[in-house]
């Protein structure tokens, strides 16, 4: 059960990200960050479950700190997801279903969500092509909301449901 906020704009800083944890921190007590781009501010409350090194934390990125992901609930076939990626050829660092994540967006862009069974909500930031992906599982067990207007110059702000 962990937190994820963040937001998107123009002209953004950590001060939503950093409040919005603040206000979640019973969903993630083992760890808690925000990564801070020109255009977006993702942060995470972590409560360690699958892999509980300190490198599993989120947000997480790839190699090239191209892609940042954070994320909540549970990819049920991360295992049989992890082990296509590791024949693909990406080395993974973890055991966590956050970086298996981050790797199919590599190789599958948006179409990833189509392969994941679970309960989830998660954030994904493509720093190369500005640009942010919201989703959630298909019932939305695990819900996220967005805020914002959508118009250019605007900032939107994303968060799991508290």
């Amino acid at each position: 059960m962990c937190g994820i906020c963040g937001e998107v704009g123009l002209a953004v800083d950590s001060v939503f990200a950093q409040r919005a944890l603040a206000q979640q921190t019973h969903r993630g007590p083992d760890a808690s960050a925000v990564r801070q781009w020109h255009q977006c501010v993702p942060g995470h409350n972590r409560l360690r479950i699958i892999d509980l090194s300190s490198g599993a934390d989120q947000p997480m990125a790839n190699e090239d700190e191209s892609i940042w992901v954070v994320f909540n609930g549970e990819i049920y076939n991360f295992t049989e997801l992890r082990a296509e990626l590791v024949t693909a050829g990406p080395t993974l660092q973890t055991h966590t279903d956050t970086e298996v994540l981050v790797h199919l967006y590599e190789e599958h862009g948006p179409a990833l969500v189509e392969r994941l069974r679970g309960m989830f909500a998660f954030a994904i930031w493509d720093d190369r092509a500005q640009r942010l992906l919201l989703a959630r599982d298909r019932l939305g067990t695990h819900r996220a909301r967005r805020v914002g207007t959508g118009w250019p110059g605007s900032m939107d702000a994303f968060q799991r449901a508290i």
